[in-house]
């Protein structure tokens, strides 16, 4: 039984869901007081799915068709409602968020971003392709960051930042792989933060 002041969290993911299971273990763990109540994924194969599943979460599929983003945002938007969702958290969930969802959940829906923004965001800009463009830089450090959800790609203000050091013999997948572990103390980090009043939303 969920207490009724219990923040409800829907989560959004689009494969593997590694930050999905990091806050899943966390409210599990009583680390984050916070309930998940479903996990929603445009992909039906996804990992974030499975990981619903074995946590006893309703683990829904939104197709996402050509041509069906006004249909896929109502859709979404339902889902949201029927769970009573309290906050929309995005982890590697590659869809933009249409106008219905973005309306009724104003700043209350974040994401998690694998690189430094605005420099590395955007259309296109997620996963290995983020670290490719660090790595082609020639910077020496980048970041995991939390930032709320708004119109444009990767354009909402950012809540959180954690560096990431760059070493000269990375490729994008071992940068990837540290990037990500840093993701899931971050994700969960400024959750805690948020829901206990110490880190305003705007």
């Amino acid at each position: 039984m969920i207490k009724a002041a219990t923040p409800r969290l829907a989560l959004l993911a689009s494969n593997r869901g590694s930050n999905v299971q990091a806050i899943l273990t966390a409210c599990l763990a009583g680390h984050l007081d916070a309930a998940p109540v479903v996990v929603i994924s445009n992909n039906r194969n996804a990992g974030a799915l499975e990981h619903a599943r074995q946590a006893c979460l309703p683990a829904l599929h939104l197709v996402m068709d050509a041509g069906a983003g006004v249909e896929a945002d109502r859709c979404l938007l339902q889902m949201l409602r029927a769970h009573r969702a309290d906050w929309v958290l995005l982890a590697g969930y590659l869809w933009p968020v249409g106008p219905q969802v973005l309306a009724a959940y104003r700043g209350r829906i974040l994401n998690v971003h694998p690189g430094p923004l605005p420099e590395f965001g955007g259309k296109g800009m997620y996963g290995l392709h983020v670290h490719r463009a660090v790595l082609a830089s020639g910077r020496p450090a980048t970041a995991a960051v939390i930032h709320q959800v708004e119109e444009g790609y990767d354009t909402g203000p950012i809540l959180a930042e954690r560096t990431v050091p760059v070493a000269a013999d990375d490729t994008p997948e071992v940068l990837a792989a540290r990037v990500l572990q840093t993701e899931h103390a971050l994700y969960v980090d400024t959750l805690r933060e948020i829901l206990c009043g110490r880190l305003a939303v705007l």
